[in-house]
Parts: structure tokens; sequence; C-alpha cells
């Protein structure tokens, strides 16, 4: 698969493998970013470089909560099937 290429799987069972995808490449961008700032000497660029990896590591927060709701809808709606299959 190219760099920039997607292709969701759509059979995702209690996670998303785009997310998971998404999460992994968010996290790759802040250690790129972490390195370049153990490199950087220049204020302004450091400040600006700090910036970008305190967005980055929220959208990592926001997919990882994602995820999260994900599991959780999907333990529950597991748990509405099993109470009919033991009803039947």
């Amino acid at each position: 698969m190219k760099e920039n290429e997607v292709n969701c799987l759509h059979n995702c069972k209690n996670t998303c493998a785009m997310l998971n995808e998404a999460l992994r490449k968010e996290a790759a961008t802040v250690r790129f970013y972490e390195a370049v700032l153990e490199e950087c000497n220049f204020p302004e660029v450091r400040s600006f470089l700090l910036e970008l990896v305190e967005e980055r590591r929220q959208g990592i927060l926001r997919i990882i909560q994602k995820l999260n709701e994900l599991h959780a809808r999907s333990q529950v709606n597991d748990g509405v099937i099993s109470s009919f299959n033991r009803m039947a």
C-alpha cells in the first residue's frame, strides 16, 4: 500500500482498523516532531513544534476515546444479542 493510500476493510468488530491506522500515524508524527525538537535550538521554531506536538497529542487522545467508545458500544451490542440468543 502506498503511503497515502487508505483502504477500509469494512469488517470491524469491537474496533476500527482505520482509526487504529490513524492512531499509529499520529503517534509516528509526534515521535518525528519530538526528534526534531531535540535537534532544534531556534526558540521560535521550538515553540511552533511544541504547539504541533500538543495538537497531535490531543488528536491521539480523541482517536483513543473514539476507539474506546466503539469498543464499549460493541460490547453492549454483543450483550444484547447474546441475551436474545439465550431466550430462544
